[in-house]
């Protein structure tokens, strides 16, 4: 390896390296013979490519900064940002990089500490000349697409969580064969994490669509207790591993007119929260008839209660929870997406949150819907 040239240690302390001082124009005149011969044939290839659409002043700037900052990175210096901080610098980085790994292992004459530096220094110039992801992903989240990338990447991480939730469910029934206790609570923990995961995507996905849009179309005749029983086999298997009971009961009238898809949503980010807060005792979901057509739904834990902090962003999706792992007063999610989503969903069925809570003693949620009775499904 030839020692840093005075001019290169000038393009270091300028942090330049493609503004060298009286450099010769050719390219790499003074880095490892193997790396000038490496950026040589990416070279050649990539005119040959490229045809008559290729740049030869564009490539060969950008391949002299690559080289350079190669050579500077394996002698120790650290190079900073430029030229070949692009797409075509990345692109050709990794032919680069290719070529002169084969080259260095048929070239037994190459010492392994220098084809070592070589290697590393490829490495360095690499993580310089990557993208700056953080200010990339914001300028894509603040962009006029920038929800529906949200909701993408939501819907993305959601439908593979529900099947890990509906595997770890078939495996804890034991209906793939017997699973003995420690794997029961397991494959409990395993539901339990990605319910939560898959609720978090459905809460998201919602608010970046105003989740007033996303309610079921026209009412449709549908069985209340139903709706109700299905949210709580879903919860089941976290009320199990906690310890915990779930209980409900169903209107006089069961068959209603209404929006099922809205209710089973709402109900189940309340009874998830509500096990979540919970260490002892259990959760109750109770209907009662409010009128000739309308069904009050509640949701009752026996948890530690909302504390007076807490009341006054109860509702503020994206809120920051300065408790969430101690023992001392109410915990609830730490981005608040799911009452956030409830008070939406019922504020498009024309129904509105409510709760009560006592300290210690638990806390109570409930809304009231129209629901007119219908003699059968």
């Amino acid at each position: 390896m030839t020692e840093p040239a005075s001019q290169r240690e000038r393009a270091v302390a300028r942090g330049r390296l493609h503004a060298v001082p009286g450099r010769d124009a050719s390219v790499g005149s003074d880095v490892h013979p193997l790396l000038q011969k490496a950026a040589d044939e990416v070279r050649r290839g990539w005119a040959q490519a490229l045809g008559e659409t290729f740049d030869a002043d564009e490539t060969d700037a950008v391949i002299e900064w690559l080289i350079v900052a190669v050579d500077l990175a394996a002698g120790g210096y650290h190079p900073e940002r430029g030229r070949g901080a692009s797409a075509l610098g990345r692109f050709l980085l990794d032919r680069i990089a290719s070529v002169l790994l084969g080259l260095l292992s048929g070239d037994v004459t190459v010492e392994r500490s220098v084809a070592f530096r070589l290697l590393s220094g490829v490495d360095v110039v690499r993580r310089v000349i990557e993208p700056d992801w953080d200010l990339y992903f914001s300028s894509q989240l603040s962009g006029p697409d920038g929800l529906n990338l949200v909701v993408e990447v939501a819907h993305d991480i959601r439908s593979p969580l529900t099947s890990i939730r509906c595997l770890a469910e078939t495996l804890e029934r034991g209906q793939s064969g017997p699973v003995n206790d420690v794997q029961q609570k397991q494959l409990r923990l395993i539901y339990s994490a990605s319910l939560g995961l898959s609720s978090m995507a459905s809460d998201v996905i919602e608010m970046a669509r105003r989740g007033d849009q996303l309610v079921d179309g026209d009412p449709v005749p549908f069985s209340v207790a139903e709706t109700i029983e299905g949210v709580v086999d879903m919860v089941r298997p976290i009320a199990a591993e906690k310890g915990l009971t779930v209980r409900f009961e169903g209107p006089p009238t069961d068959q209603r007119l209404g929006r099922p898809l809205a209710l089973s949503r709402v109900l189940l980010n309340l009874v998830t929260n509500a096990l979540k807060f919970t260490d002892e005792g259990g959760v109750e979901i109770l209907t009662r008839v409010a009128g000739p057509s309308r069904v009050e739904f509640s949701v009752r834990d026996s948890g530690r209660g909302i504390s007076d902090e807490a009341i006054a962003t109860l509702y503020k999706p994206f809120r920051r929870s300065s408790g969430r792992t101690g023992r001392g007063g109410f915990f609830f999610s730490g981005t608040g997406l799911g009452l956030a989503m409830c008070r939406k969903l019922l504020g498009a069925m024309h129904s509105e949150l409510r709760f009560e809570s006592t300290a210690g003693e638990g806390t109570r949620f409930y809304f009231d819907l129209e629901l007119p009775s219908v003699t059968r499904l």
